[in-house]
């Protein structure tokens, strides 16, 4: 490969380098930390009103509309007493690894947002009424966790395991008692028809990403796809669809806060400011 194809690949690498991360190294601006609040607020009235007490919630943590996704991390959110926390998987930024969280929603949402926008799934009643005593259990819900972070993680493989990965195998397990391992969550979902996301990878953009980052990698993909280019991963906009498409949730609802946020610059490394306690 020629420097100037190497540094071609490296540059295509932002957009497939932040969804899920939490790093410590860049304070969030006064004007950033007051949008990040002001959505953590009209979500926790949104949230109020719908008389959920658990629900899946996402956000935008960079522009992904060139592999036309809105939303690029979401978690388990639900109601403890007054509040609400969520629970979801976060890559240690720039590392191989992930880690377990519980945050409120102002950590949740203080995370270098690309837009100030929450994407909101109200789950069926009978799975909140499953799912809702073991979303305190730090044992129950670190069960199929996957500590080698790959934020391209082959759905149907136990090799590494990304944050959307995380939250619907968990999801399977806390349904069904019997798919207490990360093979048989995983049949659970292809039973249920859960369907994951094909991004469209050139090899070109697979060498930059996997030489020039830790958490990126494609060996875990069928090989015949992985070389025609197609990468087929979890991401919020899939799980969004599978839970109005099996009847596990409904349709996917937009909770925006009432200013109008400024884009980030194109290369979306903006880090959190605000860690949560670890799982």
């Amino acid at each position: 490969m020629t420097p100037h194809a190497f540094l071609t690949a490296l540059c295509l690498l932002p957009l497939l380098a932040h969804a899920g991360q939490n790093c410590e190294a860049r304070k969030l601006t006064a004007n950033e930390l007051r949008q990040s609040l002001e959505l953590a607020a009209s979500t926790a009235r949104a949230l109020d009103r719908s008389g959920a007490q658990v629900v899946v919630l996402a956000r935008a943590g960079q522009d992904l509309s060139d592999y036309r996704l809105r939303y690029s991390h979401l978690g388990i959110a639900y109601r403890d007493g007054r509040v609400w926390r969520v629970v979801h998987k976060l890559n240690a930024c720039g590392s191989d690894r992930g880690a377990l969280y519980r945050q409120g929603l102002a950590e949740f949402f203080s995370d270098g947002l690309y837009r100030y926008e929450a994407g909101v799934v109200v789950l069926d009643t009978g799975v909140q009424a499953k799912v809702l005593p073991a979303l305190q259990d730090n044992t129950r819900l670190s069960r199929l966790h996957e500590a080698r972070y790959n934020m391209v993680a082959y759905p149907w493989s136990t090799q590494y395991q990304q944050s959307n990965q995380w939250a619907i195998e968990t999801l399977a397990m806390l349904l069904d008692p019997a798919a207490d391992t990360r093979p048989r969550a995983q049949a659970w979902l292809r039973l249920r028809d859960y369907r994951p996301t094909t991004l469209e990878i050139s090899a070109l953009k697979r060498f930059g990403a996997r030489v020039g980052t830790a958490h990126i990698d494609f060996d875990d993909h069928p090989f015949g796809r992985r070389m025609a280019g197609h990468i087929d991963t979890v991401t919020v906009d899939s799980v969004f669809d599978w839970l109005a498409r099996s009847g596990l949730g409904g349709p996917a609802q937009v909770v925006a806060s009432d200013t109008t946020p400024p884009r980030h610059p194109p290369n979306g490394l903006m880090p959190a400011v605000v860690r949560g306690d670890a799982m």
